[in-house]
């Protein structure tokens, strides 16, 4: 396994063999990811060895890397690079730690959440400092220093036989699904940093996801059914409100423009779309939407700080569901599109992660 330098000269390979003494952190960095820069690179490996820095560009490299970090027994594993990597290297990690897998029994590390995604859903979950300035570098510091003291466990989706902290069918596939469009087709050449981001997020609104539905319609029928345990419905205050759903009855039926779930509350850019993910241990917040388009703009500010509960929308806390559209619709895992489906079974992953979470300091 080599350490694959990002145009930085002082970042040699290291092989696989070489075993760090007594290593306490290892720094997981997705190469492809655009804040992943040289100079990023450089400034951590101010603080971290050389040993315990590591870039993946590509599937392969992340196995790799994953099995480098069991082999040595890091207790802790930062990431960076956005939602994706973080869920990729924890897929990864998870199927290396399978029963019949080599690192079987061995005990799954503790991860931090850096800042150098597109979105940073998760990172505005956990508090992690932003990259301006020296945010990363203080964010791994004061780990290596022990001076974060708080800890979240975090519940998953699985979907697909991916585990990932949320997913859905609808809307915000649709719009990821355009995103990743417009930044195929348009993000090159000058535009390339316009397109990509935050500008390709508002490209792909303006120019492809509002144009489809000013002339087709953004409802389709569609069918909830809840898994093998109860499910509560939940009113605005994310309390249960009336009978819990039963094991193999239907949450809801009826035309809907959106259905996902999630076990923390963000997508990215702070967006609070689960403002009840995380609050029941085993649970994932599901929320079907059937709200008209002019009604979102109208209160768009409300429902991205978790705080619009119209009629049109629905909360359940529940442990499974099969979501079935009359028609495919585009799916998003993990604010990845992933192309269109009118069936998918969401449920909560039997295995958790423990995040450091930078809000708490050691007093």
């Amino acid at each position: 396994m080599l350490v694959q330098p990002l145009r930085s000269p002082n970042l040699r390979q290291v092989p696989a063999t070489t075993v760090a003494p007594e290593p306490k952190v290892a720094v997981l960095l997705n190469a492809n990811a655009r804040k992943v820069d040289a100079r990023v690179v450089k400034s951590l490996s101010h603080i971290v060895p050389e040993e315990d820095l590591f870039l993946s560009r590509s599937p392969l490299d992340a196995r790799r890397i994953t099995q480098t970090v069991l082999e040595r027994g890091y207790p802790l594993v930062f990431t960076g690079g956005g939602d994706g990597t973080f869920m990729g290297f924890v897929n990864e990690f998870l199927r290396q730690l399978e029963p019949r897998g080599r690192f079987a029994g061995q005990p799954m590390p503790r991860f931090g959440v850096l800042k150098l995604g597109t979105g940073n859903g998760l990172a505005n979950f956990v508090n992690a400092s932003n990259p301006s300035g020296d945010g990363i570098l203080h964010d791994v510091v004061r780990a290596l220093a022990g001076d974060v003291a708080g800890v979240r466990r975090m519940d998953m989706v699985m979907v697909d036989g991916q585990r990932t902290p949320f997913a859905g069918l609808g809307v915000d596939g649709k719009l990821l699904n355009d995103y990743i469009w417009v930044k195929e087709n348009l993000g090159k050449g000058f535009l390339k940093k316009v397109m990509t981001g935050s500008g390709g997020y508002f490209s792909a609104v303006a120019f492809k996801t509002v144009p489809h539905y000013l002339t087709n319609s953004t409802w389709v029928e569609c069918e909830v059914i809840n898994g093998a345990s109860e499910a509560y419905r939940l009113g605005s205050d994310g309390r249960p409100v009336g009978e819990p759903v039963a094991p193999g009855e239907a949450m809801f039926r009826g035309k809907l423009m959106l259905a996902g779930a999630a076990t923390m509350p963000f997508y990215g850019y702070g967006f609070r779309m689960f403002p009840f993910a995380s609050q029941r241990r085993g649970m994932m917040h599901v929320r079907l939407g059937q709200v008209p388009t002019t009604q979102v703009l109208a209160n768009l500010p409300k429902l991205w700080n978790g705080r619009w509960f119209p009629e049109g929308i629905h909360d359940f806390h529940a442990k499974e569901v099969t979501i079935r559209f009359a028609r495919p619709m585009p799916l998003q895992i993990g604010g990845d599109a992933a192309g269109y489906r009118d069936q998918v079974k969401l449920s909560v992953a039997p295995e958790s992660v423990e995040l450091l979470d930078y809000h708490a300091a050691v007093n």
